[in-house]
């Protein structure tokens, strides 16, 4: 089993340890990288760190990989994709409801990536092997705007951009109950959940800072059509905020609400704006959609029943 050793210099002192990694070993990728260190065989002066760990001067690193490992290859699939703007850099993505965005346990095809290597094939170059392109997410169920980046200058820029929390994005949600004000803001810190690992809750031991922005578009009988505007970019921030102020999304199974009447056809959560600054133009880019045909619909028969 090979194995090589490195000891950091100044100038990579700080740098990201499975970046400094990639740059030293270019012969195994991110995602193989990131197997090694999450297996224990990559080591930090004999103790195992995360991918982000930040290096410092003069430490040794070890790594242990099986000779010659196997590339991570993702296979492009002809599948349809709705594509709201895109130039050589970039694109802009309205991702339908029901679409797993990158592979992972249980969804190595079928993914919104599988199909994005079908229509721009030089993604598969762009940042880490086992989800190309990806900037930012949308869970499964929502529906809406995403950028993804077509080189790796775009993705470095882009990443930088949502570090700094300088996108932004805006999101149409239904929750249950009459929100008594017009605006608001949630601030509970949230991470994975103090008993059950895979789930996201207001109730963790190892919290994240998380902020939402809300305001009132409509209020119905039992539901409060909402803007929402997410500061940060947590899992499930918006889901599990609105369930912990006491307004579950509507269709949400996992954090509100099992059955709505009338019934909502699938999570009521819709990203319909997206701005940033475009990495090599500079410019400011803006980008808004309507809600899609099924949750205009349930719209519509709320209306109908008051």
């Amino acid at each position: 089993m090979p194995k090589k050793r490195f000891l950091v210099t100044l100038a990579e002192e700080n740098q990201r340890l499975d970046s400094f990694l990639s740059l030293r070993i270019p012969e195994l990728s991110r995602s193989q990288i990131r197997l090694l260190i999450e297996g224990g065989r990559i080591l930090v002066n004999g103790i195992s760190r995360k991918p982000g760990y930040k290096i410092h001067l003069e430490e040794n690193i070890s790594v242990e990989f099986d000779s010659p490992l196997p590339p991570a290859m993702l296979e492009p699939e002809d599948l349809p994709l709705q594509i709201t703007y895109q130039d050589e850099a970039l694109a802009v993505i309205n991702k339908d409801a029901g679409r797993v965005v990158h592979p992972g346990a249980g969804h190595r095809k079928h993914t919104l990536v599988n199909a994005l290597l079908h229509h721009f094939p030089g993604m598969h170059r762009v940042g880490p092997d086992d989800r190309p392109g990806i900037v930012h997410r949308l869970d499964k169920d929502t529906s809406g705007l995403m950028v993804v980046a077509l080189t790796e200058t775009v993705y470095l820029g882009l990443q930088r951009q949502f570090k700094a929390r300088e996108v932004e994005k805006k999101y149409m949600a239904l929750v249950w109950g009459k929100s008594k004000r017009a605006t608001g803001t949630l601030t509970w810190p949230v991470g994975r959940h103090v008993r059950q690992g895979d789930r996201i809750s207001i109730r963790t031991k190892k919290p994240r800072d998380a902020e939402t922005h809300y305001k009132v578009l409509k209020r119905f009988n039992e539901f409060t059509l909402l803007e929402v505007y997410p500061v940060t970019g947590r899992t499930h921030q918006i889901r599990v905020h609105m369930s912990a102020a006491g307004h579950p999304l509507v269709g949400d199974s996992r954090y509100g609400r099992k059955v709505s009447r009338p019934q909502c056809p699938r999570l009521f959560l819709h990203a319909f704006y997206l701005a940033f600054r475009h990495p090599i133009q500079g410019e400011r880019m803006e980008f808004k959609i309507p809600l899609p045909s099924d949750l205009c619909d349930f719209l519509k028969k709320l209306e109908n029943t008051g």
